[in-house]
């Protein structure tokens, strides 16, 4: 069992964001639903907890009412070696969800991701400031990141 776990509280999606992250992600799988009993406080059946596993990294989520939602100020960094990950990504989880700059796009159920690509903070990471300053400039420019586009602006500096 890992120390630190990320807990997400969803109004009453949870099953369903579980099942969701679970088909997008390789080496993935839900380990436990806790279902709400006739005592409640949720409808008899419907899930109050569960925990799943993204990559080898478990969550805990929660159908725990409107009470709360997700902010882009925590978001979920996925590292991606290719552009082609980096499309299939931000294409499955932006379904229904809302692009943002810098590679972070919102998934239907409000919970923010950042689909970065390894290229970007290897050429961010370069010792010429200016190398790496056209790279910087040329990501506040993109929503979804693409390496050609860092890649041209670091040839190009």
């Amino acid at each position: 069992m890992q120390k630190i776990t990320p807990f997400l509280w969803f109004d009453n999606q949870a099953e369903e964001a579980m099942n969701f992250y679970v088909s997008i992600f390789k080496n993935s799988k839900i380990l436990m639903l806790r279902r709400y009993d006739k005592e409640g406080p949720g409808p008899e059946g419907s899930v109050m907890t569960g925990t799943f596993q993204l990559e080898g990294q478990e969550f805990m989520a929660l159908n725990g009412g409107p009470h709360f939602s997700f902010t882009p100020a925590i978001s979920l960094f996925v590292s991606c070696k290719t552009q082609e990950e980096v499309d299939e990504l931000w294409e499955k989880l932006g379904a229904g969800g809302a692009p943002n700059q810098c590679g972070w796009v919102q998934d239907r159920f409000g919970l923010s991701w950042q689909i970065i690509p390894s290229a970007l903070g290897e050429l961010l990471g370069d010792k010429n400031p200016a190398k790496a300053g056209a790279v910087m400039q040329a990501m506040l420019k993109m929503h979804k990141i693409n390496i050609k586009g860092l890649q041209d602006a670091y040839d190009r500096a």
